[in-house]
């Protein structure tokens, strides 16, 4: 009996230091809790991301949109993306500015879009007679493309990355039948880019406008003819009440890359971590855009032709012809602008021949014998 009062008495104590220790460990879980919320929310990413579409606009601007989100999901939230359509905090056009300057963390865009700036950001959405989808990506990851591209960003202060990609485009839509170059002479037609400076040199007088602001000038007559994208897209614009016939292929635009551009400075200053998931989100955006272009393209086209009696017609060769010729004159000044400039094109000119030699004996190819085979 003593023996176990001495047992109990022996084990009281520990069961006390027990408790106490218990509750100190409490305390010192609460004290930690308590310090470790300020530093998530010191952790917390805000970003400002400013872009050329209108909000929920199928495709270009849900692919912004999805790219925007993404960030927040990679990064549990730590990312706080706050998401501005054009118009809603800079018109489409100045996001380039206000990205450059600080202002915003982060643009979506056509960097096409800022060749007035640099001659250069023009190849790096697509130029005339340029790369298709996988070649264009061929060229950013492993010809060199993205070296010259963070050359040309670093000039403004930004760093940008793939961010999605619509594909081969359409030639636009025309309320004349274009038979030959003579057709163009005069036409006032919304076409960005490198593209708009061929139309020009074939007598035409080419307009950027953003495209929010291209249907009412069809309709009202401002301008003759408009491209935008392709089947999917131009349907939902409603060109098909504007203009009666619809041309392919078009020779401005075979992959058109949309960037995701980062202030740099910005940008440098997160973790490398970080760094790579914004990255890797803009990659993955890339795939995910050209896949369903690619998945809602034929029905669009279909629904063009069948439901709303769009005349689909191909340019002949001779006016390709003329589009190639006009294209070399283009070249031949942009190459003149500067080394930059001229370092680029040839970057360019080589990826379009070692890439694309492997492209005219694979996929060209295969889709024809298939579709010859199968009577597609």
């Amino acid at each position: 009996m003593s023996n176990k009062t001495k047992t109990l008495k022996g084990k009281t104590p520990s069961r006390r230091k027990f408790i106490k220790a218990a509750a100190a460990t409490g305390v010192a879980a609460v004290a930690a809790s308590s310090l470790a919320a300020p530093a998530v929310a010191a952790d917390r990413v805000e970003i400002a991301m400013v872009t050329t579409w209108p909000r929920d606009f199928p495709g270009l601007g849900t692919g912004a949109q999805r790219f925007a989100q993404r960030l927040t999901d990679m990064s549990d939230g730590r990312f706080q993306v706050q998401y501005f359509a054009s118009g809603e905090r800079v018109k489409a056009f100045d996001s380039f500015d206000e990205v450059a300057s600080g202002n915003a963390q982060m643009y979506h865009a056509a960097d096409y879009y800022w060749k007035g700036k640099h001659k250069a950001w023009g190849y790096f959405t697509a130029v005339p007679f340029g790369l298709t989808y996988t070649e264009f990506n061929a060229w950013i990851r492993f010809a060199g493309g993205q070296q010259l591209w963070d050359e040309v960003a670093d000039g403004f202060g930004l760093k940008n990355f793939v961010c999605g990609n619509t594909g081969v485009q359409m030639g636009g839509w025309f309320n004349k039948k274009i038979k030959s170059a003579k057709d163009l002479k005069g036409l006032k037609m919304r076409i960005p880019g490198f593209g708009g400076e061929v139309m020009a040199k074939l007598g035409a007088s080419p307009i950027s406008l953003p495209g929010g602001q291209i249907y009412e000038n069809l309709v009202s007559g401002a301008i003759d003819a408009t491209e935008w994208v392709g089947p999917w897209n131009d349907e939902i614009m409603k060109f098909q009440e504007a203009a009666k016939y619809y041309y392919y292929p078009g020779m401005h635009e075979p992959g058109s890359a949309l960037a995701a551009g980062c202030n740099k400075s910005w940008l440098t200053s997160l973790s490398k971590s970080d760094q790579l998931m914004i990255e890797c989100a803009a990659a993955m955006e890339n795939d995910v855009m050209m896949a369903e272009y690619n998945a809602k393209n034929g029905d669009a086209l279909n629904r063009l032709i069948n439901d709303h009696g769009v005349k689909l017609e191909q340019f002949s060769d001779k006016v390709y012809d003329a589009f190639a010729k006009g294209a070399e004159e283009v070249f031949a000044e942009v190459q003149a602008e500067n080394d930059l400039c001229a370092r680029t094109h040839a970057s360019f000119l080589k990826a379009r021949k070692d890439i694309g030699s492997w492209t005219n004996l694979s996929d060209s190819p295969y889709i024809r014998q298939r579709n010859r085979a199968l009577g597609v």
